[in-house]
């Protein structure tokens, strides 16, 4: 009894195991949010199956909305709204899906036949199985569940780039903002010399020359406020793309201006930034996943090609002599087995040998791009700072010195109103030039966060804006 339970083991432990597959309920949701929840905003959830739960995710929709909406705010509604994303998770649950059906064993076949002749009536009666299919039920589960790992672990870097999207959009959408109410103001000084101009112009206190040097200046101011509007609603509706908004909702209000910039020792140190980003990038985690498959199948890839048709049937077929209605019983037990004349699994090993290098090449590529992508990034992270904070310490104090200076020689009579506006437009460029500092250190510091925990930054890396220098052309002879 003992050695018949030892042979039977192996068969049972693979009837449980195919009994076992089953589909995660909440599509592996669960999953992704333990690999994402560190990195993403506090309360973040992702959309959820159940069909009961949409009004109340409405409902705090909605009461978020009625308020400006900061980062974290635009991110956890894109979570919950983004078709995109949710298009991504539905994937991850149909592969679910896919490694339970793979689980599931085989239904056996059953073969009827009934042949009479003039003498006899035969009835064959014959019951297939698939014995490599039963007996390799427990490595196949084992593969599966890397390659749902695997799966996972994309699904993942998928939630976090959305996040990092939406985030970079609404950054945009900010400082767009900001910048929309420096042209504004620009245009307001430059529409106010225009019109002193043409005045002075009237009485013949101007010339046509310095009328239209004024008129040029006001012209040009016009242009950079119709770009300015537009792309503040470019990146307003881009932003309202990711968070999945449209109609009513999409009129959502946004902060007056960006988050401050850190302190200094606040900044994140570049020091063990290669060591974080090949321990915790998901891609590489990703990569490293399929290089265990695929090396742990690569012993099966000639076996299966030699011995991947074993089968088994059991038989009872019925004659019945027609004269005598006398039935004759056969019974028996029929194996399948390949020869292998032609094929003996060199081609399937020498396929598997160079899909086993093509996962090292790709897992090796993977590490030394992570490691270059978290210099990069922590490196224009850094800079990014730098220029921010001599933006707003250095170059923004002084132009304020200067419009301070410009108004005292003003109203002491020591330089003309031409000077004073343009002075007036000189700062507000510079403040312009100090939102776009801004706007770029935030933006590498979501770069800087994808290249360490997550994926490549790719094209939505952050690069540092050249900020315009201001023409003082119209302030030359005035």
């Amino acid at each position: 009894m003992m050695r018949r339970t030892l042979r039977l083991s192996p068969v049972l432990a693979a009837v449980v195991l195919a009994g076992c597959a089953s589909v995660a309920p909440d599509g592996l949701r669960s999953a992704v949010d333990r690999h994402t929840a560190s990195r993403l905003p506090a309360d973040s959830q992702l959309p959820s199956t159940d069909s009961r739960a949409q009004p109340t995710t409405e409902a705090q929709i909605a009461q978020w909305l009625s308020q400006p909406v900061d980062a974290d705010t635009a991110v956890r509604i894109a979570l919950l709204r983004s078709p995109s994303l949710q298009a991504q998770l539905a994937q991850l649950a149909r592969q679910d899906a896919q490694r339970a059906q793979a689980l599931t064993l085989f239904n056996p076949t059953l073969t009827l036949g009934r042949f009479v002749n003039g003498h006899e009536r035969e009835i064959e009666r014959q019951l297939s199985v698939n014995l490599v299919q039963l007996i390799t039920l427990p490595w196949r589960s084992r593969w599966q569940g890397w390659q749902l790992e695997q799966a996972t672990l994309t699904a993942a870097q998928q939630v976090l780039l959305h996040a990092a999207d939406t985030r970079r959009a609404w950054l945009r959408a900010v400082a767009a903002q900001q910048s929309l109410q420096a042209a504004e103001r620009m245009h307001e000084a430059a529409a106010a010399g225009g019109e002193l101009a043409r005045r002075m112009a009237l009485v013949g206190n101007f010339s046509k020359l310095e009328q239209a040097q004024e008129l040029r200046v006001q012209h040009d101011a016009a242009a950079q406020l119709a770009r300015a509007r537009l792309n503040a609603t470019l990146e307003r509706e881009q932003l309202a793309r990711l968070m999945g908004l449209w109609g009513p909702q999409a009129d959502f209000a946004l902060p007056d201006s960006l988050p401050p910039l850190p302190k200094a020792e606040a900044l994140h140190t570049g020091t063990d930034a290669e060591a974080t980003a090949l321990r915790e990038r998901l891609d590489v985690r990703a990569l490293r996943r399929e290089l265990d498959t695929t090396a742990d199948r690569h012993g099966f890839a000639r076996v299966g090609a030699l011995f991947g048709d074993i089968g088994a049937s059991y038989s009872r077929n019925t004659t019945t002599d027609r004269a005598t209605r006398h039935d004759e019983v056969t019974r028996g037990w029929e194996l399948e087995l390949p020869l292998p004349l032609f094929d003996w699994g060199g081609v399937a090993a020498a396929g598997a040998r160079a899909q086993l290098q093509h996962s090292s090449a790709q897992l090796r590529n993977a590490a030394l791009q992570a490691r270059s992508e978290a210099r990069t990034s922590w490196l224009r992270y850094r800079t990014a700072w730098d220029l921010a904070q001599q933006q707003r310490t250095e170059v923004l104090p002084l132009a304020q010195q200067m419009q301070e200076e410009a108004v005292y020689r003003y109203n002491g009579m020591f330089i003309s109103t031409w000077q004073l506006l343009a002075q007036a437009r000189a700062t507000t460029q510079a403040v312009a030039a100090a939102t776009e500092a801004q706007r770029d250190f935030w933006l590498a510091d979501v770069d800087l966060q994808l290249a360490l925990y997550s994926t490549s930054p790719g094209a939505g890396a952050a690069s540092l804006s050249t900020p315009a220098t201001p023409s003082e052309s119209s302030a030359q002879g005035h």
